[in-house]
């Protein structure tokens, strides 16, 4: 991991990067007490978390977070601050975390770890929707020789759960509306695909069917769209407005997620 440490107050600093160099001997930290060179090196050089201090006397970390997101916007910002009162805005730009001073080892080490578990997953199945749509297994990819299976899945993953009929199904993935034989024929050969693409993957769990009815079950899965919806701080700082891009229909959805 690098870390870009930036506090007008050189003891805190010191502090926090002697317990960041404990808890990750591998780590690399800049740390400087200046905002100016702070953000100048950022801008040469990419770093994974960024801890700020929010009062810095020329400027204030809430100002200096959103201008290193505009330089790294996958940076995650933890601010380090006396006062609890900047809580609020300090997520209002989607930080990762927030920490009290005086710093402690525990509290640092908790955050790191909740970003790790975060970042990696626990769940064998990990299903991606912001940038696009994809379905990891233990980190590859499923591929599906169907297109329209993929997004049949896509759509039922933006259900959350919630069943769905093969018509009302057909009605968003098609644009024609028209539902026949030939239709209510093809559908059954989709999701037949999309079933035989995940029982390959080892993840046919992730489907629920009934008579008629077709879901996902969500506890099957770990999506960054439903944690982002749970209000995850890191899948909010993820969130670049590119909720299941490919698909026409999830315009709905985003513009949901946009008004959270």
């Amino acid at each position: 991991m690098k870390y870009l440490l930036i506090d007008d107050e050189e003891p805190a600093l010191w502090d926090l990067k002697e317990v960041l160099e404990e808890l990750d001997e591998e780590s690399e930290l800049a740390c400087y007490t200046s905002p100016t060179r702070g953000l100048k090196d950022a801008k040469e050089n990419a770093y994974d978390i960024a801890f700020l201090d929010v009062e810095l006397g020329s400027t204030d970390g809430i100002t200096l977070a959103r201008q290193l997101k505009g330089i790294q916007p996958k940076i995650h910002i933890i601010f380090v601050t006396s006062h609890e009162k900047y809580a609020v805005d300090a997520f209002a730009i989607h930080a990762t975390g927030y920490l009290l001073k005086p710093v402690a080892k525990e509290d640092v080490e908790r955050e790191l770890t909740f970003l790790y578990q975060e970042q990696h997953g626990d769940q064998r199945i990990q299903v991606k929707t912001f940038g696009g749509f994809d379905v990891l297994v233990d980190g590859k990819p499923i591929l599906f020789k169907r297109a329209k299976s993929k997004e049949l899945l896509a759509y039922l993953v933006d259900r959350r759960g919630s069943s769905v009929t093969l018509k009302e199904a057909a009605d968003v993935l098609f644009e024609d509306g028209i539902y026949d034989g030939n239709r209510r024929r093809y559908m059954l050969t989709i999701y037949a695909a999309l079933k035989n693409a995940l029982a390959e993957a080892g993840a046919e769990q992730m489907l629920v069917k009934q008579y008629n009815c077709y879901a996902v079950n969500p506890d099957a899965f770990e999506c960054d769209g439903y944690r982002f919806l749970d209000g995850d701080p890191i899948a909010i700082n993820n969130y670049r407005k590119d909720y299941m891009l490919p698909y026409s229909w999830a315009e709905f959805s985003m513009g949901a997620m946009e008004a959270l």
